[in-house]
C-alpha cells in the first residue's frame, strides 16, 4: 500500500505529476523538431570541427587584408584613416577567427585530456585565456578606430602613445597568449592527437605577435599558416567522423541559426 507524505493532498498529486512531465515533453519535442547529436564533450564534434576550419582561416585572411601596412601602431592608424573599410574588416576578420578558437581549443585540450588530463586541462585553460586576451586588444583597437574617425589619425596616435602602458588586468594574461599554445602543441604530440609535424606547425602559434593595433609581419603568417595546417585537418576529420545530419535537420537548423545571428547582431547595436 503507497503511503502518502504528512500534509500532502491525494487531489495535488496528478496535477504534480502533469507540471513535472510538462518540461520532459517540451523537451522531448523540441528534441524532435532541432535534434543535437550526443557530444563525446563539449562543444562537440560540428561546433568544434567548424571552428578548426574557419577559425585560422578567418585570422589568415585578416592578417593579409593589412599585410601592406607596417606593423607598428601609427601606420595601423594612418592606414584605417586612408582606407578604413579594408582595415576595419581587416581587423574585424582576425577578431571573429580568435573568437572561433575557444571551441576549437575546448575539442583539442578535450582529445588531449583522455590521454593525459594535465596537458589536456593546462593546455586548454592557457591557451582559452590567451585568446580571451586577443579579444580584450580587439577592443582596444575598436576604440583607437573610432578616435580616429573621430579626430583623425594624428590624434589618435597621440592618445594611444601617451596610453600604451597603462596597466590593464588583461596584460596578465599576455604569457598565456605564447604558452598556451606551447603547452597545447606539447601535450597534442605526447598524446599522438597530433603527429609530430602539426605539433609542430601548432606550436608555432606562439610566434604571432601580441597586442594593441599590431600588423602582419612574416612571422605572423608563418604563425597563422601553421595553426591553418594543424587544425584544419583535424577538423574536416572531426566533421566527416560520424554521420551526416539530415535534410530536414540542416533546414531547420540553418535558418535558426542566421536568424538568431542576426537578432544578435541588432540586439548589440541597440545597446
Amino acid at each position: 500500500m503507497t503511503t502518502l507524505p504528512r500534509n500532502t493532498a491525494p487531489d495535488s498529486l496528478p496535477a504534480a505529476t502533469a507540471t513535472a512531465a510538462a518540461p520532459a515533453h517540451l523537451s522531448t519535442a523540441l528534441g524532435r523538431i532541432l535534434p543535437v547529436e550526443a557530444m563525446e564533450a563539449f562543444p562537440g564534434r560540428w561546433v568544434g570541427g567548424v571552428a578548426m576550419v574557419l577559425g585560422p582561416l578567418l585570422m589568415l585572411a585578416g592578417a593579409l587584408a593589412r599585410v601592406r601596412s607596417d606593423f607598428f601602431f601609427p601606420a595601423q592608424l594612418a592606414a584605417y584613416e586612408r582606407n578604413p573599410g579594408l582595415m576595419a574588416t581587416s581587423y574585424a576578420l582576425f577578431g571573429v577567427g580568435n573568437l572561433l578558437l575557444w571551441p576549437a581549443v575546448a575539442v583539442l585540450a578535450a582529445r588531449i585530456g583522455t590521454r593525459s588530463p594535465g596537458w589536456g586541462l593546462w593546455g586548454g585553460v592557457l591557451a582559452m585565456s590567451g585568446l580571451f586576451a586577443r579579444a580584450f586588444h580587439a577592443g582596444a583597437d575598436h576604440m583607437a578606430f573610432r578616435l580616429t574617425d573621430a579626430e583623425g589619425a594624428e590624434a589618435a596616435t597621440r592618445v594611444v602613445s601617451e596610453t600604451y602602458g597603462a596597466f590593464q588586468i588583461f596584460s596578465a594574461l599576455n604569457l598565456a597568449i605564447l604558452a598556451g599554445w606551447l603547452v597545447l602543441a606539447l601535450g597534442a604530440r605526447r598524446t599522438r592527437t597530433l603527429g609530430p609535424v602539426r605539433a609542430f606547425a601548432l606550436a608555432l602559434m606562439a610566434a604571432l605577435p601580441l597586442g594593441v593595433l599590431k600588423g602582419t609581419t612574416p612571422l605572423s603568417l608563418v604563425a597563422l599558416v601553421g595553426l591553418t595546417a594543424a587544425l584544419l585537418p583535424m577538423g574536416l576529420g572531426m566533421l566527416r567522423e560520424g554521420p551526416r545530419p539530415s535534410r530536414a535537420a540542416v533546414l531547420r537548423w540553418v535558418p535558426l541559426t542566421l536568424v538568431t545571428l542576426v537578432l544578435m547582431v541588432l540586439l548589440g547595436q541597440a545597446g
